[in-house]
């Protein structure tokens, strides 16, 4: 009787560890639910691409002017387009294996300690610090509807503005899971492309302005050196959402008919075409018709007509929602997952209200306090936008797909690596001086 016992207990513990890894699976973010469709890949893919950005590549144009501008924006996108194929390519690269983070692939390409080193903090500081300075630009675009539609009002601090856009995100903030927010990201996605086009038409309408100017912005050379590789930063900053994409698949269902890469793929086909609808016309039409003359945010460019600059603000506003909530995503996943996993919490709704709170409340504060955050994050993106964007999956795939050396995919590899760690060491250098530049007007608490 005693045997018999004793030899039930593996298989019991072993079923009794299944079910919890189960129910934890169930209740982390990233694996709770699996049956996503293609079109979610869709617009999960262009928020989380399409930042406001994109508002500012006329002004990133102006500093690298026509030649380098229009190169570096299509090479940009045609990178950015190849590794993400790459990284849709390996979530199911083992057979009966899905890599549902972007840890996990790399721990699979450099070992369970360095893989982990290697990816979280550049993830962490790309997803918290798109989170903050979608904190920072949700409350100045509210502002500017105001000052915009009440130009005679009282003026109200941006810190207040900040703090009413954050209060919508604790709200949605406490959504189980990816699926769960594909009507915000929707929304998003949709406003991205109404403000995009908004931004360029007017330009259109407004035409090009007397004595424009396509010269260099300054007379001193170290200057438009320096402006140009702070476009880099602005250009890496604009690419950067595939922080997010092996968990954004790892929401698909997937088969051995069907695996899961056919729809992510598919929709991030349409997300890519998104994009280049996006931000060629606004970089090319608003750098034409302003010249060095444009705002570092066109829509400051274009004053008039007064209602469709609110507007325009207004979805701006809206998408960067959306943006917050598709960045924020993973960032819960990690906290979460180490509380139940590592820490033994149990998987309830308290532990996620606790958490998300605190998150949002922390993003917020710190976007409160520096509120120039923007120009930071152009430091710190050359070093965590660049890789985990440009050269990152290149090298992943080297390691793991193994292609035969100096055949096209290795060459093509290296070739992405190479630019990309030429973005990772350059952009930071024009972000640190903007930031040293503008250290004299930069006011804490604004």
């Amino acid at each position: 009787m005693g045997g018999g016992d004793e030899k039930g207990h593996p298989e019991k513990c072993s079923s009794d560890v299944d079910a919890r890894q189960k129910a934890i699976d169930d209740w982390l973010p990233i694996t709770a639910s699996r049956n996503a469709k293609w079109w979610y890949s869709a617009f999960h893919n262009l928020t989380a691409m399409v930042g406001a950005g994109v508002l500012s590549l006329p002004y990133a144009m102006s500093n690298m002017g026509w030649g380098p501008g229009i190169v570096i924006l299509v090479l940009s996108w045609v990178i950015t387009l190849y590794t993400l194929w790459q990284m849709v390519e390996m979530h199911e690269m083992v057979p009966g294996k899905r890599f549902d983070r972007y840890h996990e692939l790399g721990q699979e390409a450099f070992g369970e300690k360095l893989g982990l080193w290697i990816v979280v903090p550049q993830q962490v500081v790309v997803d918290v610090g798109t989170c903050i300075v979608y904190m920072v630009t949700g409350g100045k675009s509210l502002k500017k509807v105001h000052d915009t539609l009440c130009p005679d009002c009282k003026e109200i601090r941006t810190s207040y503005w900040i703090i009413i856009f954050a209060s919508v995100n604790f709200v949605l903030a406490q959504s189980p899971d990816f699926n769960s927010i594909s009507a915000i990201s929707f929304s998003a996605a949709a406003m991205s492309l109404t403000y995009s086009t908004i931004a360029w038409t007017a330009s259109v309408k407004k035409g090009v302005v007397p004595n424009v100017d396509y010269g260099p912005r300054s007379t001193s050379t170290s200057d438009n050196v320096f402006n140009f590789l702070s476009a880099l930063g602005d250009v890496a900053f604009a690419y950067a959402g595939h922080n997010v994409v092996l968990e954004i698949q790892a929401t698909m269902p997937s088969t051995p008919e069907v695996p899961s890469k056919k729809p992510m793929w598919r929709g991030v086909i349409f997300a890519y075409i998104g994009v280049a609808f996006c931000y060629f016309p606004v970089a090319v039409i608003g750098y034409y018709m302003f010249g060095n003359s444009v705002d570092d945010n066109i829509l400051i460019t274009l004053k008039h007509p007064t209602w469709l600059i609110a507007a325009a603000n207004f979805f701006v506003v809206i998408h960067v929602i959306g943006g917050y909530q598709v960045f924020a995503m993973p960032v819960f996943d990690m906290l979460e997952t180490v509380l139940v996993k590592e820490l033994d919490f149990a998987p309830t709704f308290s532990l996620r209200l606790i958490v998300r709170t605190i998150y949002v409340a922390l993003t917020m504060f710190t976007g409160i306090c520096i509120p120039f955050f923007g120009s930071l994050l152009g430091f710190l993106g050359g070093f965590a936008f660049a890789p985990t964007t440009y050269f990152l999956p290149c090298v992943i795939w080297l390691k793991l797909k193994k292609p035969k050396k100096f055949g096209l995919s290795w060459i093509i590899n290296w070739v992405c690596i190479v630019l990309g760690v030429i973005l990772m060491t350059l952009s930071p250098i024009g972000a640190m001086r903007n930031i040293i530049l503008q250290a004299k007007d930069y006011k804490f608490f604004s």
